[in-house]
């Protein structure tokens, strides 16, 4: 682990996964932040363990926290921030960028400093799944079965992801799967994806929840129903036209209520990183628990 600048000088701590995005990109962001060592703090870490230890000793010393990589870097970072006083920044390098787009954070170094010297920051849900936390979206399918072959790829970028999805689909076979709400069961059906949604998007302005808000203390659930795959196209049109709501194949659910799911398939996904999760999925949200930083120029929807 390596460290630059002045400890006590800035407000912000940038912590840099160099695993993350296209190494290209990634090379660029880390020189940036070199010349600029007499600006800002920051620190390379490979794992999360490093990730939580570094935060955790510097906690006291930074009002900002700034995750420069993917989602599953910003989900890292966040989780030693919820229910704190500190506030979450990203410098956006990875492959999706699902949550730094909802919030309108660009891969500019310079914009980035000028916000973090006003700290204005906004209050926003994060949802729990068993002993998880989700910020973005998480779910079952499609999307989960995308990231954990994503993950074994030795490249990484939006090109290779969309390969991947294409392959994914075609071979792509329903699960079944059961929710109760607050205790009462409300579906119990074949599926193609089952997206729990705190934001609208799961990356690359693919939107799956358009309607969801991290601010609005709701957890969304949608629901795709298996489909002709020849309608496959239809359903990529809509992800991006933030219209795939208005499919006879797609169900959504809104609650405050506590959610159970129950399903064989143990393949999931939180913020787009892999996991298996077996016997009961439950899901509650905690409402506004994680600072955000404001973005110049950007005003979310929901606010």
């Amino acid at each position: 682990m390596k460290k630059r600048g002045r400890e006590n000088s800035n407000k912000a701590l940038f912590v840099l996964n160099p695993a993350s995005g296209v190494p290209p990109l990634n090379f660029i962001v880390s020189k940036e932040l070199e010349i600029r060592k007499n600006q800002l703090s920051f620190c390379k870490t490979l794992t999360k363990e490093d990730t939580g230890s570094l935060i955790k000793q510097n906690f006291t010393k930074y009002e900002v926290f700034v995750a420069a990589g993917g989602d599953g870097t910003v989900h890292t970072v966040a989780e030693q921030l919820v229910g704190s006083n500190k506030i979450l920044g990203v410098l956006p390098i990875g492959s999706g960028n699902g949550f730094a787009k909802e919030f309108g954070f660009k891969m500019n170094v310079r914009s980035l400093l000028s916000d973090i010297k006003r700290a204005d920051s906004m209050d926003i849900d994060v949802i729990e799944i068993n002993d998880k936390l989700c910020l973005n979206v998480a779910g079952i399918g499609l999307d989960s079965f995308v990231a954990h072959s994503f993950n074994n790829l030795k490249i990484r970028g939006f090109l290779p992801y969309i390969w991947l999805t294409f392959k994914t689909f075609l071979l792509l076979r329903p699960f079944h799967a059961t929710i109760k709400c607050d205790g009462e069961e409300i579906i119990s059906e074949n599926l193609f994806v089952l997206t729990i949604a705190n934001t609208r998007q799961f990356g690359n302005n693919a939107y799956i929840a358009p309607e969801a808000r991290p601010n609005d203390g709701m957890i969304e659930i949608v629901l795709i129903k298996p489909f002709p795959k020849i309608l496959g196209s239809l359903f990529i049109i809509r992800l991006f036209t933030k219209k795939i709501n208005k499919s006879k194949y797609v169900r959504h659910i809104k609650t405050d209520k506590e959610i159970v799911i129950e399903t064989d398939e143990t393949r999931f996904h939180i913020d787009g990183e892999p996991l298996d999760i077996s016997g009961k999925v439950v899901i509650r949200i905690r409402k506004e628990v994680l600072k955000v930083l404001k973005t110049t120029g950007y005003k979310f929807s929901g606010s």
